[in-house]
């Protein structure tokens, strides 16, 4: 009988599969090593393949796309709602094939390598700050048990710690000194490699067509539009901008019964990292829009007045993923409001 539906359960060596025909009954499942699964993806009849969006799903999903294979990637917190039974990795499998089956559940598109470039570039340069924060707040700790108090903000440390060093009357120890000596050049190295990133990043903007329509809307820069990029694509996994806004958690938790609409804070679904560099890029616009009178300020101030900072932000970071998604999607120009 003619496969309808391949459904993997992927991991890093052992591969489970259930083959479903097309009157969407499971026929076969089979286990495969690394090696094997590779042999599969290229001699297997074009079939339709599905997967859970986890750790190397994209890659096997650019293989099988190579191979004439259709290709479909779930949400794993969606699939969990179709597993029956025990837990094992059949029956993992065959939860996604039935999920797929279904065909409620909105896939996530294959990212391209580009967009796994993007998305590594940016991760390692979240984790790079994140160290650099870090050991600048050790240092000020530290410091702190010795009754010597630094500024907050990283400028201000960083121009207060060689002080502090070579100052020979503030009671630090010898031994001391050298510690601290050298986490300030472990930060000094963070600095550096920081700094490259950011260089990359004005270098991307100036360079890629499709950002530097994304930066011409309000509150996206260097960094949250490139990230908004990457994760876009484009664009064709949404059906709307509201789509693309709910998917990256922009859009109010409901919690309605018998026909009362209860609706709570954002989502929170989706990319964290994301989802936070876009409402500081929004949080900086509805600061600045006090002083201005164009269209998109006048609105942001009137929802201010009606709904307080907080929510004015949420609700701008969410029209502008909105707005960026046409851009992307559409391949439009931002116009301004006037």
């Amino acid at each position: 009988m003619k496969l309808n539906t391949v459904a993997i359960d992927l991991a890093k060596n052992s591969f489970y599969v259930v083959g479903f025909g097309a009157n969407n009954k499971p026929l076969w499942r089979k286990k495969f090593n690394r090696k094997g699964f590779a042999r599969f993806a290229v001699k297997h009849e074009r079939s339709k393949m599905v997967m859970e969006a986890c750790a190397g799903a994209h890659y096997w999903g650019r293989r099988f796309s190579e191979h004439g294979h259709e290709v479909e990637l779930l949400p794993p917190q969606h699939v969990k709602a179709y597993l029956r039974g025990q837990k094992n990795d059949y029956n993992d499998a065959q939860a996604i094939g039935e999920a797929s089956i279904h065909g409620v559940i909105r896939p996530v598109a294959v990212k391209t390598v580009e967009q796994q470039d993007e998305q590594a570039f940016h991760r390692i340069r979240q984790q790079l700050k994140s160290e650099q924060t870090a050991l600048i707040n050790q240092l000020r700790g530290l410091l702190n048990e010795y009754g010597i108090v630094i500024p907050k903000g990283i400028a201000k440390a960083q121009q207060a710690i060689p002080e502090i060093l070579e100052d020979a009357d503030n009671g630090l120890t010898t031994s001391l000194r050298e510690l601290l000596h050298r986490q300030y050049r472990r930060y000094q190295s963070l600095r550096e490699e920081v700094d490259w990133y950011d260089r990359q990043l004005q270098q991307r903007a100036r360079e890629d067509e499709v950002l530097q329509r994304l930066l011409e809307v309000p509150g996206l820069g260097p960094v949250n539009g490139s990230q908004l990029k990457a994760w876009l694509g484009d664009g064709k996994q949404f059906g709307c901008g509201r789509d693309a806004s709910a998917a990256v958690g922009l859009v109010p938790r409901q919690h309605s019964t018998g026909g009362r609409e209860r609706l709570y804070g954002i989502t929170k679904r989706g990319d964290a990292s994301l989802r936070t560099a876009i409402i500081h890029g929004a949080r900086a616009v509805v600061r600045r829009a006090k002083d201005k009178d164009d269209r998109l300020s006048r609105w942001v101030n009137q929802l201010v007045e009606r709904r307080g900072f907080n929510k004015a932000v949420v609700a701008l970071a969410n029209k502008m993923v909105r707005i960026a998604w046409v851009l992307v999607h559409r391949q439009e120009t931002y116009r301004q409001m006037v």
